[in-house]
Parts: structure tokens; sequence; C-alpha cells
């Protein structure tokens, strides 16, 4: 029984919206799938090359939500993360997201 004024834990699959700019894009994404993996599975392709958080080939900013990574320090510099800079291959939603990707193109 859930006791008043707490908010449910969300589970593992529950889905988060993520706004792709300047194009408009949209996709959804959980906490158990990287942001680069849902983008393609919903026909967005991010630049992208090795898929583990070194080549910095998806680097993208983001601008407002939450994300946590698969690896303790992925190949950004602390002003770029400061910045908002993320890398969308070992990166996973933790709420709604903007992302900036210029590139990102859909396969539709």
């Amino acid at each position: 029984m859930r006791q008043p004024g707490k908010q449910p834990a969300l589970s593992l699959g529950e889905p988060f919206a993520i706004r792709v700019e300047p194009k408009g894009f949209a996709f959804e994404s959980t906490r158990d799938i990287t942001l680069l993996e849902a983008a393609r599975t919903s026909g967005i392709i991010f630049p992208s090359s090795c898929r583990n958080g070194t080549c910095r080939t998806c680097l993208c900013r983001m601008a407002s939500g939450r994300i946590r990574y698969d690896i303790e320090w992925p190949g950004l510099s602390a002003d770029e993360k400061f910045d908002g800079y993320i890398l969308p291959c070992v990166a996973h939603a933790e709420s709604n997201l903007v992302l900036e990707v210029p590139l990102a193109m859909t396969l539709k």
C-alpha cells in the first residue's frame, strides 16, 4: 500500500520522452537502454562510432534533463560535462531529456 505523500518508485522500464533539436525528432527511452540504442530503435540515427564512450563521435549537448553513465568517466572533460555535453552511446535517461544533435537523421 502506498503511503500518503510518497511517490511510487520508477521501474526500469518506465519510458522517458526524449526530444532531439534542432530538428524536433522525438523518441522514448528507459533507464535500461543507452540513448544511442533507444534513438536507433526509434528510427533516429545519431552520429556514432565506438559505442563505448571514447571516440566522441556521438558528442552532443543535453539542454535539459538527467542522465547516468555506463562507465565511471566517459571521454569528456570536466568543462564539457559542466557545459552539458554528453556521450549518448554510454548515457541512460534518468528523466525526460532535450538533446541538441544537429546531425541527427531519421530512417523514415
